[in-house]
């Protein structure tokens, strides 16, 4: 056997913790194991981002295959010496699509949205991170010195990323201590959250070669910054036309926009802890911390939960093809399949029940009351990771969604995590959750 064919391929899943894991088998049977898979065991759901094994009802029983999909096959670090890593899709043994595979249910969201209305979704996920143990730069907010100082692994970076399907768009120090934000370009269906998965791998692996620790996590400290992702959101037709776009609405949402956006804001609390899953989700997800507090569509606005974003074109055919909006209250210990599925999903609600989104925000929501937020469509989204799994254990949406099966586990799944930050202040949940992602 020579050098070339005694490589690995890794099959890899983005779990429900939000974690990449998988199997491994040499490349000389790519053939084989892209219809058979690698061998999965179902109670695999139940680690939780900490290692410990929630509650599970599979027990030691069963057998999966995780399958590669070859759309999906990238390499990691240096030619000579990359690792062959493909997504995949964790199956029954008869070939059938797992309840409990996170990348199956975006797929089957996407399935749903494109059968009802005929349109697919483009879209980008749009990170932040900061870095571990890292000199704080004082003065540094978008500057140039952290700019500087992180352009050698930002280069490389880039240029690994040019050699997958998440093509990169744009690299910035960002306003927090050690925070940089990297974009993508937009992609069709299940690419674009491959794409979420994909950059959170190189960044970790290439940054690790030049000495310097990553974290995505949703917060490293109390007081400072969050880290968020913001998935930006467009539609095309099966010939790629663009139909996110209506220049005779005042704020130019076309029907199906509108009603996607009403579907995602009217459950927007019932998917939160499939969104911000993390006990330390909540200390982000507060007023005046850019992030998202109310379940409000804003124009341009970046304390809102959904954000229509601006256009740099004056040409009308360009405008309908650059016309997006972002969704603001998801951070990085969500799997991006989860995240994706649960917002389509919602959408897809919307559009099949011709929810009506409230009237933008361009104003402080803190400011009102609770009076005047409800005659207005408008309520706190829940502030704890406790809050958001009631509101979604007693969500009849989110069951027909997702299934009755996979609620329970998702649920189990998250107590279990919470065990073990019982007792802890905030710093030192914030110190878990930073090694973790």
């Amino acid at each position: 056997m020579s050098s070339g064919e005694s490589k690995l391929v890794f099959v890899a899943t983005s779990d429900i913790a939000g974690l990449v894991r998988g199997k491994s088998f040499p490349v000389s049977e790519w053939n084989k194991r892209s219809v058979r898979g690698v061998g999965w065991t179902p109670t695999n759901v139940q680690i939780t981002c900490f290692d410990t094994i929630a509650e599970s009802p599979f027990g030691s029983l069963g057998d999966l295959a995780l399958v590669p999909d070859a759309q999906a096959r990238f390499q990691m670090g240096d030619p000579g010496k990359a690792l062959d890593v493909a997504l995949g899709d964790i199956q029954s043994l008869e070939g059938e699509p797992w309840d409990f595979c996170t990348r199956s249910h975006a797929k089957r969201a996407l399935s749903a949205l494109h059968k009802l209305s005929g349109a697919t979704v483009l879209s980008a996920f749009e990170h932040e991170f900061q870095l571990k143990d890292a000199p704080v730069r004082a003065g540094d907010s978008f500057g140039l010195k952290g700019f500087r100082d992180g352009q050698a692994w930002a280069e490389a970076l880039i240029a690994e990323l040019e050699r997958t399907s998440c093509k990169p768009d744009t690299f910035m120090k960002e306003y927090g201590p050690s925070q940089y934000e990297i974009t993508n370009k937009p992609a069709i269906g299940i690419t674009s959250a491959d794409n979420a998965v994909i950059l959170r791998i190189l960044t970790d692996d290439v940054l690790r070669r030049f000495g310097v620790n990553s974290s995505f996590s949703p917060i490293l400290d109390p007081g400072s910054v969050g880290n968020g992702v913001h998935i930006h959101f467009s539609f095309v037709d099966d010939q790629t036309n663009p139909l996110t776009h209506d220049a005779a609405d005042p704020h130019g949402m076309s029907g199906l926009t509108r009603h996607f956006i009403g579907g995602i804001l009217k459950y927007l609390d019932q998917i939160m802890a499939l969104l911000a899953p993390a006990e330390i989700s909540y200390l982000r997800l507060t007023p005046h911390r850019w992030s998202a507090a109310f379940n409000n569509l804003g124009y341009r606005d970046r304390e809102a939960s959904v954000r229509i974003c601006p256009v740099s074109s004056q040409d009308s055919e360009a405008i309908a093809r650059q016309y997006n909006f972002e969704v603001r209250a998801v951070d990085a210990a969500a799997s991006p399949y989860l995240a994706y599925a649960a917002l389509v999903f919602a959408g897809t609600q919307g559009i099949r029940d011709s929810v009506e989104p409230p009237s933008p925000t361009q104003e402080d929501l803190s400011l009102l009351g609770q009076e005047d937020l409800a005659e207005r469509g408008f309520h706190r989204l829940p502030q704890s990771l406790g809050d958001a799994l009631q509101v979604m254990d007693k969500s009849e949406a989110v069951r027909s969604w997702f299934g009755d099966d996979f609620v329970n586990v998702y649920l189990d799944h998250k107590k279990q995590e919470m065990n073990k930050l019982e007792g802890l202040d905030w710093q030192e949940k914030c110190n878990l959750y930073k090694e973790v992602y």
